[in-house]
């Protein structure tokens, strides 16, 4: 069973920063690889970005050049660095880990708010 907890997310206002964090239960983003998502308010949850197993990293078109994804795997840890936030920003954020056998695990999430 894996266990996923998201951290970080307050209100922070238009052009400002946050970092989010994801803690693993165990030793895992080395071997699956993880993903952020968000889901804004009155919207579907949207991809925002991955870091594979092997440490590449990919983005949504919305959030390229602003966020970056990262992990530290002595502390089964990943990171969403947000950078100049935009108020469609504002969403709960989401880390998840898909498994070879079907399974995907979610974090309970987090919210971002951009506001002035």
């Amino acid at each position: 069973q894996v266990q996923l907890v998201e951290s970080g997310g307050g209100l922070v206002q238009p052009g400002g920063s946050l970092r989010l964090s994801c803690a693993a239960s165990g030793n895992i983003f080395n071997i699956y690889g993880m993903g952020w998502y968000r889901q804004g308010p009155g919207k579907q949850r949207e991809w925002v970005g991955t870091i594979t197993r092997g440490g590449r990293t990919n983005y949504g078109d919305s959030v390229k050049g602003r966020f970056t994804i990262s992990r530290d795997n002595a502390k089964n840890t990943a990171y969403l660095q947000m950078n100049s936030l935009k108020y469609e920003d504002t969403a709960v954020y989401y880390c998840s880990v898909p498994i070879p056998d079907g399974r995907v695990y979610w974090g309970q999430g987090t919210q971002v708010t951009v506001s002035s």
